[in-house]
């Protein structure tokens, strides 16, 4: 990108425009500057749920004129949550500073309108009126479920499967191989489990709805939820929550039939009732819709995202642990990751840290694992200030096992590294490694993983592993046979059901 050589900030949800800025040139602009729909320089990009990034006053004017516009991948954006992206907003002012180019100039309303009343004609459908009993989103939402978009599943081995323990004892560990030391570090592992499904009974008033009547292509089970769902009695909620909650819970075949676009919209809505089962009912259950891989991408883009953010920042103690839980199952997804991280979830995942819910902890630490996969995620938590709290969470050694991994993933990028050796991450680690008899085997595999990560190109780490004297310590594990270099066995686990 540009001259300057920063390939990071390439992300694949970019799209480049038939149009170019009139400033700029298409060789001298980077592909994800510019609006998927004007073609131009981006003055104020927002990121939708399926993390792609557009000119706010473009989404305007397509909302305004009832558009969805078809990108060049097929795909049609939802544009029904959008939130400002102050990280690509400056990355562009730094690229025109350095490039000597002229910042993004404020977009005219008009000039906009006639781009998208041609791609409107190009498209042969002006989408000008949609039908009174449902919005432009949730429309096209159902379209874009209804195509079938293929969806990748590369890291099948880190599903969550039916069964996981209910305690948080398990050790996860982490293999590490000479051979592949870029490469980040594998895990296997579930979300902390709870399966209490809670009920109350309570009454309000709300404004009521017209029913959708019942499509030919659902269940009956899903068409009667539904309807309990959209009642406006509270009483009837909780119970089709709990309803729903119950079947995706013990019933694995019907989460695939029940993820359905009007069932999303409607836990949507209720993810945010002021009634605190509600809400908790609520995220329960797409938490068990989030255990089939074919529903996590839908999740995320059917825009819950920012609504479990919300729970985890500000919701109940229930509420913060099953909305850590369903960040962490969403986040297994590779096509998740870097979406979930655009959309804010870093920061309250590591605020979560510091929780008094062990299920809450162990659900953001593993979380902020999978999400540390991705390079964009690990440079945004650097930014953070994350290896600071990390390290402190391991000199304190609470939960010590699971920070250590997200260490191992930020030691593995150039910021990371940096920021650990600057933090004295050596000497921690290795202060861990002499306290053998008070921390657990699986910690300090994964200390010396870490260390590993550490090591690799950096000739800064070598002398401060002189200081700290790491070289005879890790003699001193390698002969106790505490370590081995081919990796270890994956977390064992009770037989236990995992569904909330």
């Amino acid at each position: 990108m540009g001259g300057n050589g920063k390939q990071r900030w390439k992300l694949p949800f970019y799209h480049r425009s038939n149009s170019p800025s009139p400033k700029h040139t298409k060789t001298q602009l980077p592909t994800e500057f510019l609006c998927p729909i004007s073609g131009n320089l981006m003055f104020d990009p927002v990121v939708i749920p399926s993390g792609q990034s557009f000119d706010r006053l473009s989404i305007k004017v397509c909302r305004d004129l009832g558009f969805s516009p078809v990108l060049h991948d097929g795909s049609t954006p939802d544009f029904s949550t959008i939130i400002p992206n102050l990280a690509i907003k400056t990355t562009i002012l730094t690229w025109c500073s350095d490039h000597g180019a002229q910042d993004p100039a404020p977009p005219d309303y008009a000039s906009i309108e006639k781009i998208v009343r041609s791609k409107i004609k190009h498209q042969g459908t002006s989408r000008l009126s949609s039908p009174p009993d449902i919005r432009v989103s949730e429309r096209e939402l159902l379209k874009a479920v209804a195509e079938n978009p293929p969806v990748l599943f590369s890291h099948a081995v880190t599903e969550i499967g039916l069964f996981c323990s209910s305690s948080s004892s398990s050790d996860e560990s982490v293999i590490v191989t000479a051979s592949s030391p870029h490469t980040p570090l594998p895990l296997a592992t579930r979300p902390a489990c709870f399966s209490n499904s809670g009920s109350s009974s309570s009454s309000i008033d709300t404004e009521s709805e017209v029913l959708d009547p019942k499509p030919q292509s659902s269940s009956s089970e899903e068409h009667e939820l539904f309807i309990k769902l959209k009642k406006s009695d509270i009483f009837e909620q909780e119970t089709g929550l709990i309803s729903l909650r119950k079947i995706t819970r013990t019933k694995a075949e019907a989460r695939g039939s029940l993820c359905s676009p009007r069932l999303l919209s409607t836990l949507r809505s209720l993810i945010t009732s002021r009634y605190s089962v509600v809400k908790i009912n609520a995220i329960a259950s797409l938490v068990n819709l989030s255990l089939e891989k074919s529903n996590k991408v839908v999740i995320v883009r059917s825009g819950v995202v920012p609504l479990l953010i919300d729970a985890l920042r500000s919701g109940s103690s229930e509420a913060q642990e099953h909305a850590a839980g369903a960040l962490f199952s969403l986040a297994l997804e590779d096509e998740n990751k870097m979406a979930i991280g655009v959309l804010g979830a870093l920061q309250p995942l590591l605020h979560s840290l510091k929780s008094d819910s062990e299920r809450t902890r162990h659900d953001s630490a593993l979380a902020l694992y999978h999400l540390s996969l991705v390079q964009s995620n690990r440079v945004k938590l650097v930014k953070l200030g994350a290896v600071s709290t990390l390290l402190s969470k391991v000199k304190m050694g609470d939960s010590a096992r699971r920070v250590l991994l997200i260490l191992c993933n930020l030691a593995a990028s150039t910021e990371g590294k940096s920021a650990m050796l600057d933090a004295n991450a050596v000497a921690i680690l290795v202060g861990m490694l002499r306290e053998s008899e008070l921390v657990s085997k699986t910690t300090r595999e994964n200390c010396v993983a870490a260390l590993f990560a550490l090591s690799h190109g950096s000739l800064r780490f070598k002398g401060l592993a002189k200081e700290a004297r790491a070289m005879e310590l890790l003699r001193e594990v390698e002969e106790k046979g505490k370590w081995k270099r081919e990796g270890v066995k994956g977390p064992k686990r009770k037989r236990k059901g995992f569904c909330r």
